[in-house]
């Protein structure tokens, strides 16, 4: 099999950002229709699966592979508008991690529902069958990455 993608086609990596910021702009989209007009797709990005609660800054910005500065930027946003607060780690009282307040768990299902959303009119373009292989061909990616990922990180 050929490591270049055929003449006049995309790799994988530009077609699975195409559709990623599809999703994202979706979740987005029903984020602000939902009444929350005070973020900005960034913020929206900081929430992770399955949630961001109980993680270090440092830990976000590692997942999303930005600085720290721009999560603690965007987690100040967060937190001066009431969805989160920064609390002493209790493995590492120098340590802050993230917890969701009330508004932030509101706005965090806020934001489940529209990426289920986004899955299922994905399921709805493509059909019953092309989606499931799309979803085992993904899952089974996922798995054989993370483990390449952890394996990785145990020998170095």
């Amino acid at each position: 099999m050929s490591s270049n993608p055929p003449q006049n086609s995309q790799y994988v990596g530009a077609m699975l950002r195409i559709v990623w910021q599809w999703v994202r702009d979706q979740i987005y989209s029903g984020v602000v229709e939902a009444g929350y007009d005070d973020l900005n797709p960034a913020h929206v990005a900081l929430f992770r699966h399955p949630s961001l609660d109980g993680l270090r800054p440092t830990e976000l910005a590692a997942q999303l592979q930005i600085t720290k500065q721009s999560v603690n930027d965007l987690v100040g946003h967060l937190e001066a508008r009431g969805y989160v607060v920064r609390k002493a780690d209790p493995a590492d009282g120098r340590a802050r991690v993230l917890r969701l307040t009330a508004k932030g768990r509101r706005l965090e299902t806020t934001i489940n529902r529209h990426a289920h959303r986004a899955e299922q009119r994905i399921a709805d373009m493509l059909g019953p069958r092309p989606f499931a292989q799309l979803r085992h061909a993904l899952e089974q990616l996922s798995s054989l990455v993370t483990q390449a990922d952890d394996a990785a990180s145990t020998t170095a």
